[in-house]
C-alpha cells in the first residue's frame, strides 16, 4: 500500500498535502481501493467556510456512497472539476491527478492532529 511520507492523513482515510495556508485533500489509496471503481464525486461546498469534521462531498463508487470529511477548518478553494468528467482518476491516481479540494487553512493548529505516514500505516493495518 502506498502511504507517501511527505502528507498528512486523517483517520477517515483522506491525505493532506499543506503548502502555506492551503491544503490540497483527496482520499487515500486505501481508501479508493476499499470503495472501488469511482463513478462520481459530489462537492457543492466551493467557497463555504466549514469546520473540521464537516461533510465537504461525497464519492459515489459502484457498491457505496461515502462521505468526505474536511480534514481541516477552512474555506473550500476549489474543487478539482476534471473528476466531474473523469471521476475514475481518484482510482488511478490517488495521490496525484486525483486531488479533490483545496482549502485555505482557518486554523493552523489543526494540522498538529493530522497523522504522519507511520501513524496512519498503523491505522490500516
Amino acid at each position: 500500500m502506498n502511504i507517501p511520507e511527505n502528507l498528512k492523513y486523517t483517520k477517515d482515510h483522506e491525505w493532506v498535502s499543506i503548502e502555506g495556508d492551503v491544503a490540497t485533500v483527496g482520499i487515500t489509496e486505501f481508501a479508493q481501493s476499499e470503495l472501488g471503481d469511482i463513478v462520481y464525486v459530489e462537492i457543492e461546498t466551493e467557497g463555504e467556510s466549514l469546520d473540521i469534521e464537516e461533510v465537504f462531498g461525497s464519492v459515489e463508487a459502484v457498491k457505496t456512497v461515502s462521505d468526505l470529511f474536511m480534514p481541516l477548518t477552512g474555506e473550500v478553494l476549489e474543487f478539482n472539476e476534471s473528476l466531474e468528467s473523469s471521476p475514475e482518476t481518484v482510482n488511478a491516481d490517488a495521490y496525484g491527478e486525483g486531488w479533490m479540494i483545496k482549502i485555505k487553512i482557518s486554523n493552523p493548529e489543526e494540522v498538529a492532529n493530522l497523522l504522519d505516514a507511520e501513524a496512519y500505516s498503523a491505522l490500516i493495518g
